[in-house]
């Protein structure tokens, strides 16, 4: 019987990334956006047709409580046994300002996505691991979480903010032997990024990465899979950076 997996952000980028190469390894999906139910809907049947597993999608916006208890209410219902929780939603600021000029309205927004939202999500599987006995949460953070950028000072926050909740879940979850991860991505090439392409593009041929490219979502839906096998089984609770060596310190 297949596993189930829960990808939030799940309809482009990282997390259509995620949703691909776990379907591969032959889970069955769950996948959770904003997107119109049409665009979830077309992604799930063309999973399906193509890797031979079950696929459904949840229109979801994880800023909104009710939604949140709702979409996991159905999830379950459909599924019965959710394995592994993939955390993957998250927003940039509509506009990058300086942190002197940063407005609450934006703070907010970020904030209840890619914290409060997750977070909060979070919980209600949590409750659902804990019954069972048994599941893994992943957690796609930022380098930002250690990375000042004073034009986006509500994004780093949030990604700091992200590193703790993967540290009080694993804490939380041990005892119901539920494993906790964060995955730390640097530059990575998606739609979120696609606004600084050049910014960064100059940045990387100046070395910024030890490895003199971009990420791509596939990169880190690799890292995904390997930790939904189990691979790194005694190892709760820690981040792994995929950076391209950005985050060493050199001279």
């Amino acid at each position: 019987m297949n596993k189930c997996a829960v990808i939030t952000g799940a309809s482009r980028g990282i997390g259509a990334g995620i949703a691909e190469k776990l379907a591969q390894e032959k889970f069955n999906l769950a996948l959770c956006a904003r997107q119109e139910q049409s665009v979830g809907d077309l992604q799930c049947a063309e999973l399906e047709a193509k890797y031979g597993i079950k696929a459904a999608y949840f229109r979801c916006d994880i800023s909104d409580s009710d939604a949140r208890k709702k979409t996991c209410a159905a999830i379950i219902e459909r599924f019965g046994k959710v394995d592994l929780l993939v955390n993957n939603a998250g927003v940039a600021p509509k506009v990058r300002a300086d942190i002197l000029e940063m407005t609450e309205a934006s703070y907010d927004f970020v904030m209840d996505i890619n914290l409060k939202g997750s977070f909060f999500f979070t919980q209600l599987f949590a409750r659902h691991f804990a019954d069972q006995r048994s599941g893994t949460i992943v957690n796609i953070g930022s380098c930002s979480a250690t990375v000042a950028s004073v034009s986006r000072g509500e994004y780093c926050m949030a990604k700091a903010g992200v590193g703790m909740a993967t540290k009080l879940w694993a804490v939380r979850m041990a005892e119901f032997g539920v494993n906790v991860y964060e995955i730390r991505p640097g530059i990575i090439e998606t739609d979120m990024t696609s606004t600084v392409k050049g910014k960064y593009d100059k940045l990387i041929s100046e070395g910024l990465t030890l490895q003199p490219r971009w990420g791509y979502p596939e990169d880190i839906a690799k890292v995904v899979a390997s930790l939904a096998r189990g691979d790194f089984a005694y190892s709760t609770g820690q981040v792994i950076n995929i950076d391209g060596g950005m985050n060493i310190q050199k001279l």
